[in-house]
């Protein structure tokens, strides 16, 4: 039996025994819920969708559960994607019902918010894709974005213009990856080390400025953007309020696939991957590795400015340390993603939902400290990327400074 072998067979254990678990704590919740009780999900148009009994819906969850888990552990299935998907289902669906019990969520408001929430992590590891793929570390999307988003409301509180409020927004970005790119990969600065001086320097320069300049001159509040409406779909029953949103929301969507073209079906996207993996092999057949470089990393900083101009566009006003950590959790989205536009946007529409899920747990009340609610989406960071370890594979040059011979 090979190290490897037994590694695979432990994991698959863990996970197995987590599922049961999770299975016991739910069937533990039926016994706790009332009888009797229903638990409503309703639609703005449609009015009631379903109703569930809450009770002997988590008891059959509970036992679903339980029983992925123990054929888990003694037999196995093909696949451990299988076993995660199944878990998670049916522990979020259980936690939706015990949480709506004698009450009713609005579900396509529930899917609203949660890819609103997703869509500035989704353009943070969108960023993280460029540079990486291209073989540079860039942790320094938290302080993008936080410089995007700053750039955004001083540029509308003059123009007046929320687009090129938005434009400002990106430039702006690009402009920090380019001293990111200047660090690490002509003066082969460690990328680590670049990017978080750029996270510092982002929180000092924008509450400096915003303080002395932009709040005492008046422009620290221009007002939000306007909602976007796509006409005919935004009247469809369930799914039409995702069609109301905000300029951002509807880039990401049509970014996810361009990346993903760009970068898997295109020979920019073929060069840039081969000075990712082997810069050397890539060199020798005449790419200019440092041009691959810099102009993704460049990129990835106009997209993270985009993502940053998400927060303050969408409030209108400009807050210290508004992106409150969401270029890190972008991050956690671009690995757990496996470095792949699309893996990444379910990454994000999963924490997105996390997200979405504690802002509800306040409004229904639950007996937990605020504080707590708002831990959940960095706890399930934690707990997605500690089961990733050893389960996915960066660019094999990732973060590998480039000397040419």
């Amino acid at each position: 039996m090979t190290r490897q072998w037994r590694k695979s067979l432990t994991r698959e254990r863990i996970f197995g025994g987590v599922a049961m678990a999770a299975g016991l704590v739910i069937l533990f919740m039926a016994t706790r819920a009332e009888a009797g009780v229903r638990s409503a999900f309703t639609d703005d148009q449609l009015g009631t969708l379903f109703a569930l009994p809450t009770r002997e819906a988590l008891y059959a969850f509970g036992a679903l559960c339980f029983f992925v888990g123990g054929w888990q552990l003694y037999r196995g299935f093909r696949s451990l994607n299988v076993v995660l998907g199944a878990a998670a289902f049916l522990v979020v669906s259980s936690f939706l019902v015990w949480l709506t019990a004698a009450g009713s969520i609005n579900l396509p408001g529930l899917l609203k918010t949660t890819l609103v929430s997703a869509t500035p992590l989704t353009l943070g590891a969108l960023s993280g894709i460029f540079c990486e793929r291209a073989g540079v570390i860039n942790i320094a999307i938290e302080g993008m974005m936080l410089f995007g988003a700053f750039a955004a409301i001083a540029a509308v509180s003059i123009t007046g213009n929320h687009w090129l409020g938005m434009l400002a927004a990106i430039l702006t970005g690009g402009i920090m990856a380019a001293l990111h790119a200047v660090l690490s990969i002509t003066y082969k600065v460690d990328q680590i080390i670049s990017g978080t001086v750029i996270n510092i320097l982002a929180a000092g320069a924008t509450r400096y400025i915003n303080i002395r300049l932009l709040e005492p001159a008046g422009y620290g509040s221009p007002g939000p953007i306007s909602l976007m409406r796509v006409p005919v779909l935004v009247d469809v029953p369930v799914l039409g309020k995702l069609f109301e949103n905000t300029p951002t929301v509807f880039f990401m969507l049509l970014l996810v696939p361009i990346v993903h073209i760009i970068l898997f079906y295109t020979p920019w996207g073929l060069r840039t991957r081969s000075v990712g993996e082997h810069p050397r092999a890539a060199d020798t057949v005449g790419i200019n590795v440092f041009r691959m470089r810099y102009i993704n990393v460049i990129i990835g900083g106009f997209i993270a400015g985009l993502g940053g101009s998400y927060f303050s566009l969408s409030l209108g006003s400009f807050e210290d340390n508004m992106t409150h950590g969401q270029g890190f959790i972008a991050l956690a989205a671009m690995i757990f993603g496996n470095w792949t536009p699309v893996g990444s946007f379910f990454a994000a529409l999963i924490f997105g939902f996390a997200d979405a899920l504690q802002g509800k747990m306040q409004a229904f009340r639950v007996a937990l400290p605020p504080e707590f609610l708002q831990m959940a989406p960095y706890i399930l960071t934690m707990i997605i990327l500690g089961g990733l370890i050893g389960r996915v594979t960066p660019p094999a040059a990732d973060g590998q400074p480039y000397e040419k011979q």
